[in-house]
């Protein structure tokens, strides 16, 4: 009987564990996990070189997918000093004044009482069988991009693996705009009208090559998650818009190694996919500081002198980009749906920013590893002068190679955080129906 007791203790102490709110202290952690110092691993050291000789000595600290491609010689990485990336303080003061309001809904994608900030900032627990979905919704409720952005112009170059032939280069302009919990941009909290309830939106459109000349994709993404998004694709040789399918999402974007899902590190909804949080560990992600970088000869600058992140290794599929040690959550995500064509990602959540795209591997139906996916990230404070005091990391350089194929695409970005250059009317239907 006593034993029974110690039990049913047990197993309440662990659910309590669980339920207990977040503190000012868990806040001060979230946005400030180096306060006492940054994370080490023996024989690791900025300014060294991870290659095929030495890769295994530092496994532990590699994403499985970093690891897989330093270990088959395909590239080698620069090791950097773990630094902090400041986070704007109005969404961490947001954090603070709406803590313990979020609370998850009965259903998946379900969420109640969210306002602003970060919606779960306490550790994540490996006893709660919420946690990863909670990690989910700091990522879709986060500050990838701010409240709003521009990449102008943004570089996908399709490469053969093997070859290094570049076999197709597209420039693009890349919008992003959220429309309501907005804490540092104006107007705060909220774009209005807004009578659909979008919470964000994506507005791309292309400038070359020719026969992709005024192609445009427009993502609308709503308040209540469990809406399907609108998206739709306007042609410039067909000269209309079209509404897209649910499935076309997950489809090659017009040939490229990506999915419109993989846009940002993960572009659907959290009720999309089933969230399993792994643990906690320190790995090292692709954060850098641009100014400091080998940047790109191979391409022009721009007219404001701006150079961007170079590529090498094998076929020219991976950045030059100082790797950092970082506190990440580990995080998998399996569809729901069963006709969906990748069985799971695994995401190594940066923990201080709370993204999930710098390291990735996507596994295909049979659960083989299929693709790596990493976007580098650089410290707003190194990078252009606009993007001073964002609070927020920049998407600098990307890298999505099919491990299958032998195929990758790269991007190099020109990020701009500038609200003059986001009106709410670019992401409207009626506006991709401009003149070409």
């Amino acid at each position: 009987m006593n034993m029974k007791k110690k039990l049913i203790a047990l197993l309440l102490a662990g659910v309590s564990s669980v339920a207990l709110a977040a503190t000012e202290a868990d806040v001060e952690n979230s946005f400030n996990p180096y306060k006492n110092g940054v994370p080490t691993f023996p024989g690791l050291s900025p300014g060294m070189t991870i290659n095929k000789a030495n890769v295994d000595q530092f496994k532990d600290v590699l994403a499985l997918g970093t690891y897989k491609i330093i270990k088959d010689g395909l590239t080698q990485i620069q090791v950097g000093a773990t630094t902090q990336f400041t986070i704007s303080k109005s969404f961490i003061d947001a954090t603070r004044t709406n803590l313990n309001k979020t609370k998850l809904g009965a259903k998946l994608g379900e969420i109640h009482g969210y306002v602003s900030g970060r919606p779960f900032p306490e550790e994540p627990d490996l006893k709660d069988p919420h946690a990863g979905e909670k990690l989910a919704w700091n990522y879709k409720y986060g500050v990838n991009w701010g409240d709003g952005a521009i990449i102008s112009p943004f570089y996908w170059k399709y490469r053969n693996m093997q070859t290094g032939q570049v076999e197709k280069i597209l420039k693009w302009d890349f919008h992003f705009l959220n429309f309501m919990h907005r804490t540092k941009d104006a107007p705060v909290p909220e774009i209005l009208p807004n009578p659909s309830g979008m919470y964000r939106a994506i507005y791309i459109k292309a400038f070359e090559p020719q026969d992709l000349k005024n192609t445009q994709l427009l993502i609308q993404r709503f308040e209540d998650d469990n809406k399907l998004d609108d998206a739709y694709l306007y042609l410039g040789f067909q000269r209309r818009v079209r509404r897209l399918a649910q499935g076309q999402a997950t489809d090659a974007f017009l040939g490229a190694d990506l999915m419109i899902e993989d846009f940002e590190g993960y572009n659907g909804r959290v009720s999309d996919m089933n969230w399993t949080y792994k643990g906690t560990r320190n790995v090292l992600l692709p954060m850098w500081n641009h100014d400091e970088l080998k940047l790109a000869n191979d391409m022009p600058p721009e007219a404001d002198g701006y150079k961007y992140v170079n590529f090498g290794g094998q076929g020219g599929c991976f950045f030059d980009g100082n790797w950092q040690l970082r506190k990440v959550y580990i995080l998998e995500a399996s569809p729901v749906n069963p006709n969906h064509p990748i069985s799971k990602r695994i995401f190594y959540m940066d923990a201080q920013l709370g993204n999930l795209n710098g390291a990735i591997e996507i596994y295909d139906r049979k659960g083989e590893l299929w693709k790596v996916w990493s976007v580098g990230k650089s410290n707003a404070e190194h990078h252009l002068p606009i993007n001073k005091g964002a609070g927020i990391g920049i998407d600098d350089a990307f890298q999505m190679v099919d491990l299958q194929s032998k195929h990758c695409t790269t991007g190099q970005f020109k990020g701009q955080i500038d609200p003059k250059k986001n009106s709410p009317t670019l992401f409207q239907v009626q506006n991709m129906r401009g003149g070409d």
